[in-house]
């Protein structure tokens, strides 16, 4: 069995160099024909790493980092490439080769190449790289790229700072990673700031784990508000089982992904857990689970009915040359990531399926929402996209060599897998529990009736307040209010139960 892992092993690699060569040969076939069609230069090779992602079943940015994989092995270097071929190297470690030479000219990462392949051809033999883990490989690949050109690896380093960001990602259990891409000094003196508020809380008495503490720091400094975030807009998408009957059937937050349903009434009731409290430092009065009212925001509910049986959310039409507002939030709730196949990256443009300037009408059935790179990607020449039928809404996308990919909106929460069969369920209202940035503003209604053909209805829960009502609230409440919730037209005090 061990032998049959080495054999699959040095398969592996040798799928992924034959891999590399394919994608250098398509690379160049498209180039020619967009050379034909009279593409200018600069735009030859548009929407080639899109092909290879929808190939190859990843996201739109792998396919990118896999074509610039394959062209650097292919024509740059050529040890590397024969090493991947033969199973001394696996196509991760080939591509920290790739990133780590990709600061030099052409024929220094060639020279590099050379210079390695006396290590990188003998990763399992006798080398001075055999047996070496990442981080020895690319200590070894950064000295031999210094060697031949230390400016350039240098000016690269100074140019670094450019790519400087923060992103978000899920992790699970509703925990999510927020990363810091910095400046070394930056990071060393941010961790630094952390870390000696941690030490002087811990020697203060305070019971948090030194981690606990630096994070509940980093998000107090970051928003203002200890324990937690108030003022943002937060779209919680769940049942109304969920919301109002205790249903264990899961929500949805937008920017993150499913979360439990008890977490997501909790949220809704302005009452999430605090960070390191729990049933045994709970004040008084609170619930068993040891979560209290963290803000006096106000709670917004929209609902927005799905059609009977396939769980499809109901269109919003209108005539306007962009995407209204209410519509863009429609667009956002019902595809919730961009609608790319395999890609899942945050939203950035809302997109006319058949473009406006096709007559493409503006319709939710028309729009379908896109992350920036792959918005540029569909424009390409040779790209199309139609609306398509299917149990919710269906997108097909076809490329330039004929290749069809299908895009289907993410089923609602509380939508059964079979959704769209004969025999399904009927449709089923979705609560949006909406956090509002600041004051509450005017919401609007659009009217119809709901039901199976009839037209799309959406009505806004809460009534427009008047400044008088607003006034009104704010005394009998006081500024210090805790959090309610409005449902239809009526308010559930924190402390309501789901019953």
């Amino acid at each position: 069995m061990i032998d049959q892992l080495r054999e699959l092993e040095d398969l592996k690699s040798l799928v992924a160099a034959k891999q590399a060569r394919i994608t250098v040969s398509f690379d160049l076939s498209q180039r020619r024909e967009q050379a034909a069609a009279g593409v200018p230069v600069k735009e030859q090779g548009a929407g080639v790493a899109a092909q290879v992602a929808l190939a190859r079943r990843e996201s739109p940015a792998r396919g990118g980092r896999l074509l610039g994989l394959a062209k650097a092995l292919g024509t740059e270097m050529p040890h590397t490439l024969a090493a991947l071929e033969s199973g001394q190297l696996n196509e991760w470690r080939a591509t920290l080769l790739v990133k780590e030479t990709a600061c030099l000219s052409a024929e220094d990462r060639c020279a590099v190449d050379e210079e390695l392949a006396a290590d990188t051809g003998t990763l399992t033999g006798a080398g001075a790289l055999a047996g070496a883990g990442d981080r020895a490989i690319i200590a070894a690949v950064r000295a031999a790229a210094y060697r031949r050109d230390p400016h350039s690896v240098t000016r690269h380093a100074a140019h670094a700072v450019n790519e400087r960001t923060v992103s978000l990602r899920p992790a699970p259990d509703t925990m999510a990673r927020l990363t810091a891409l910095l400046p070394v000094a930056q990071g060393v003196a941010a961790y630094a700031a952390l870390t000696r508020r941690a030490d002087t809380l811990r020697s203060s008495g305070d019971e948090r784990s030194k981690g606990q503490i630096m994070a509940d720091q980093l998000v107090e400094n970051i928003t203002g508000t200890p324990g937690g975030v108030s003022g943002i807009e937060v779209q919680l998408v769940m049942t109304d089982r969920t919301l109002f009957q205790g249903d264990s059937e899961p929500a949805r937050l937008a920017g993150y992904g499913t979360v439990p349903a008890e977490w997501a009434r909790q949220a809704v009731l302005g009452q999430q857990e605090r960070p390191g409290t729990g049933a045994e430092s709970a004040p008084a009065g609170a619930p068993e689970t040891g979560v209290r009212g963290s803000s006096d925001i106000d709670v917004w509910l929209r609902r927005l009915y799905t059609a009977p049986g396939s769980g499809e959310l109901l269109a919003m039409d209108s005539k306007a040359r962009l995407f209204p507002p209410g519509l863009r939030r429609f667009l956002q709730v019902r595809d919730d990531t961009c609608r790319t196949p395999y890609c899942d990256a945050p939203i950035r443009h809302h997109d006319h399926i058949i473009p406006w300037h096709q007559d493409g009408p503006i319709t939710s059935t028309n729009g379908q929402d896109l992350c920036e790179a792959c918005n540029h990607t569909k424009e390409t020449p040779g790209f199309s996209a139609t609306p398509a039928p299917g149990p919710r809404h269906t997108v097909e996308l076809q490329t330039p060599t004929g290749h069809t990919y299908h895009s289907t909106a993410p089923p609602p929460p509380g939508t059964a897998p079979d959704a769209g069969r004969a025999g399904a369920p009927a449709g089923t209202p979705t609560a949006v529990a909406t956090r509002p940035p600041g004051a509450v503003a005017p919401l609007t209604k659009t009217a119809g009736a709901v039901g199976p053909g009839a037209p799309a209805r959406r009505r806004d829960i809460r009534p427009q307040p008047s400044a008088a009502g607003t006034q009104r609230r704010h005394n009998e409440h006081g500024p210090r209010a805790k959090p309610a919730v409005q449902v239809l037209g009526r308010v559930v005090p924190a402390g309501w139960s789901r019953t």
